[in-house]
């Protein structure tokens, strides 16, 4: 009996003392699909766990008229490994986020000003719309398609939260028409018009 109860409170020891509190960002270090290495205890400060970079409102003097500001494990290392992140949504009049994904992570946003008219499609091609206001909240499962245009005569401001430390982001208009994707694909692949495909590629800066 005493021989079994020295084993559970070993295990119990052992488990106890390999869970870590937290991994704070290795800025320095590499990284990789499960997040970057951790920083030295020694070296981790209360810095480490605080962000001030969402309270900067963001520049809007862009094509989309509307700008991101990420808390991500990169800007905020001491998300790193919680499965969690921020970012600030900034829309000018006229802004929009264009349809885009984020592979690793389901998304949460809350309006904090304006109205913001936002939705996503879902694998099965439906899809939902809603127009947000002033404290109202939508999500966006992981993965999906989604997008969000300022609805009001006035900025917009939204707070978002992703469930991953680093939830990636691919935009559809970039993806197809910022890169190097051959035109001649393109065309193949979404039945648009070349003529179009070349003029998107002008616009957005890309070739091929």
């Amino acid at each position: 009996m005493i021989l079994i109860i020295s084993l559970v409170f070993s295990l119990f020891s052992f488990s106890h003392a390999s869970v870590l509190d937290f991994c704070v960002a290795d800025l320095a270090g590499p990284i990789g699909p499960a997040g970057y290495s951790c920083k030295k205890p020694s070296k981790v400060t209360a810095d480490d766990f605080a962000y001030s970079g969402l309270a900067i409102a963001g520049n809007t003097s862009n094509i989309i008229k509307a700008a991101v500001t990420p808390a991500f494990d990169a800007q905020f290392p001491g998300v790193n490994g919680l499965g969690i992140s921020a970012a600030r949504l900034d829309l000018a009049g006229g802004g929009v986020i264009p349809l885009h994904t984020h592979p690793g992570a389901s998304e949460l946003l809350v309006v904090i000003q304006g109205s913001i008219l936002a939705g996503f499609i879902s694998s099965d091609n439906s899809v939902y719309i809603k127009k947000l206001n002033k404290g109202d909240v939508m999500v966006f499962p992981q993965g999906l398609l989604h997008f969000q245009i300022n609805a009001g005569g006035s900025s917009a401001l939204a707070i978002v939260s992703f469930s991953s430390s680093n939830p990636g982001l691919q935009i559809l208009d970039f993806a197809l028409f910022k890169s190097n994707f051959p035109t001649p694909l393109i065309v193949q692949t979404t039945f648009l018009d070349a003529a179009l495909v070349k003029k998107l590629k002008g616009v957005l800066g890309g070739s091929g």
